[in-house]
């Protein structure tokens, strides 16, 4: 399996294939957090796209800190639905549309703040983890790999997946509730 540090490299000169690849292995956890913070599945679509645009333009000569570029991507992701939610405010405001059963409910702003920033502290935190610990939340928290396959792709037992996940777990559910308790 290639690292992600090795795709964006090859990526970063130019080579398509290598940014599919990160594109394939990243798309479903960069969605998730757009879903998390945009209203629509439209717009977490459009935000996740826009996301690996921007990645794609900010490549040349980025340096991957860390095997993985979910916290990176992650980062990107945060701002693009930001940006997107201002702007659905924006028009909002302008057009000063009436809510209809069409309209989707308004975007709680102050909430969509505190998940962002709940998300940019859960990708920090992740991007702490040790090399192995962080393939093994990507696998199977961002990727969906079941224990099982986690466990051979890394050549780790069942047991080891499973009591690494759960210390990872236990981490990040501490800084979640750091988070809300501040």
């Amino acid at each position: 399996m290639t690292s992600d540090g090795e795709l964006i490299a090859r990526a970063s000169h130019g080579d398509h294939e290598a940014f599919r690849a990160l594109y394939r292995g990243n798309i479903d956890a960069v969605y998730r957090i757009a879903a998390i913070l945009l209203p629509t599945t439209a717009d977490a679509e459009d935000a996740a796209q826009e996301t690996f645009v921007t990645a794609w333009r900010k490549l040349r000569g980025f340096q991957l800190e860390g095997a993985s570029a979910l916290p990176w991507l992650a980062t990107i992701c945060r701002l693009v639905c930001a940006n997107r939610l201002r702007a659905l405010r924006r028009e909002r405001e302008h057009v000063g549309a009436t809510l209809d059963e069409r309209t989707p409910s308004p975007i709680d702003v102050e909430q969509a703040v505190i998940d962002a920033e709940l998300a940019d502290r859960v990708a920090r935190e992740v991007a702490r983890l040790d090399d192995l610990d962080r393939e093994l939340f990507v696998l199977c928290a961002a990727r969906g790999y079941a224990y099982e396959a986690a466990a051979t792709e890394l050549g780790l037992t069942h047991g080891a997946v499973r009591n690494r996940l759960s210390r990872i777990r236990s981490r990040l559910r501490g800084t979640v509730q750091e988070g809300n308790a501040s």
